[in-house]
């Protein structure tokens, strides 16, 4: 199994507090899976072998990870991942969570304790997994609450009616809730602390200034998702694309989160590899995309140009200024992949 190490850049401190207030500093977050597993680890490859594809050299994703068909469950994996997102100048990872008693309840502690002890805030992507009610998301922010989780952002929330939200967020307080929605209004009603979009087809840059100008104006925060692309096509029957350009199409939509005076920015995703919106390093292979050409970068340095550029953006983004159009330039944290 291969492992790319990042080091040198330091984060942008940010600490995740349950009351709904704009928070001191504008910060960044990202979307984290820990739903990945191997026969070593696992008993049998997880995700990777779907839609009919044969892990480890075959697998369902239009690119191929520089560790390889990893395990999620391995602390050695999460723990070179979360150093990785810290010195990406990331400060929140979003956890992928299916619910109480699911195969990514199971892995939660683990990779909870992996963010922080990399001085990362733990939150939580609360998914639409069956069943899903009012009544089970009460239990679920306080089961998350329980276990020092501040921060949720809720997947698809207009599943649930937004009377529905606003009576459970009123009951548990305790916990600061985000709703994947452009429907500032109903975010609004339904008493969410603020707004993220996640989906990079659904809300491109061009989205972003409307999304936030709305949130501000009814008091919620604004934490719009930039990503650097989008393919689905080894992994299921989605054959739609955002090409990355070489990543321009990330530059763009941070240049966009910027002008759009954005509380937070979401990042799609450190490694969702079934969508291909992941910035984990991935490794040229024959049958897979790579990174090639990314901000002018080839061989192994591209595996970490999305990373690089992550850092570069964060400690931007924080200071409210744009970096768009400006080359990728030294130093770089180092990235040893062997």
């Amino acid at each position: 199994m291969l492992f790319c190490l990042v080091v040198a850049f330091s984060g942008i401190a940010f600490v995740s507090t349950a009351a709904p207030v704009r928070p001191p500093s504008p910060h960044t977050a990202i979307f984290f899976y820990g739903w990945w597993g191997s026969p070593a680890r696992d008993g049998s490859y997880r995700h990777w072998q779907q839609y009919g594809h044969h892990p480890p050299g075959d697998i369902a994703s239009d690119y191929y990870p520089a560790r390889g068909a990893y395990s999620s469950s391995a602390k050695a994996v999460l723990d070179a991942q979360m150093r990785e997102i810290r010195t990406a100048g990331v400060a929140e990872v979003v956890i992928s969570w299916w619910g109480r008693g699911s195969f990514e309840d199971t892995r939660l502690p683990a990779v909870v304790r992996a963010a922080r002890h990399h001085g990362l805030t733990a939150a939580i992507h609360l998914e639409p997994y069956p069943g899903r009610t009012a009544e089970t998301v009460e239990a679920d922010l306080r089961y998350l609450a329980g276990r020092g989780i501040s921060d949720v952002y809720a997947y698809q929330p207009s599943d649930i009616s937004a009377a529905d939200w606003a009576a459970l967020h009123e009951r548990v307080r305790s916990v600061r809730l985000f709703a994947q929605t452009g429907r500032v209004g109903f975010a609004a009603a339904g008493g969410f602390d603020g707004v993220y979009t996640y989906d990079l087809l659904a809300y491109g840059g061009a989205t972003f200034a409307r999304i936030c100008a709305e949130a501000h104006r009814k008091g919620l925060l604004c934490a719009p998702s930039v990503g650097p692309g989008y393919r689905a096509n080894r992994a299921g029957p989605d054959r739609r694309v955002k090409p990355r350009r070489a990543g321009l199409t990330y530059d763009a939509m941070w240049a966009a989160a910027v002008r759009a005076k954005a509380d937070a920015v979401t990042i799609t995703s450190y490694n969702e590899w079934h969508e291909g919106t992941q910035l984990e390093p991935a490794r040229p292979r024959r049958g897979y995309s790579d990174y090639g050409g990314a901000y002018g970068l080839r061989g192994p340095r591209a595996e970490c140009g999305y990373l690089w550029r992550t850092a570069q953006w964060a400690r931007a983004f924080a200071a409210r200024r744009s970096i768009f159009g400006r080359p990728l330039t030294p130093p770089w944290p180092a990235c040893a992949c062997a």
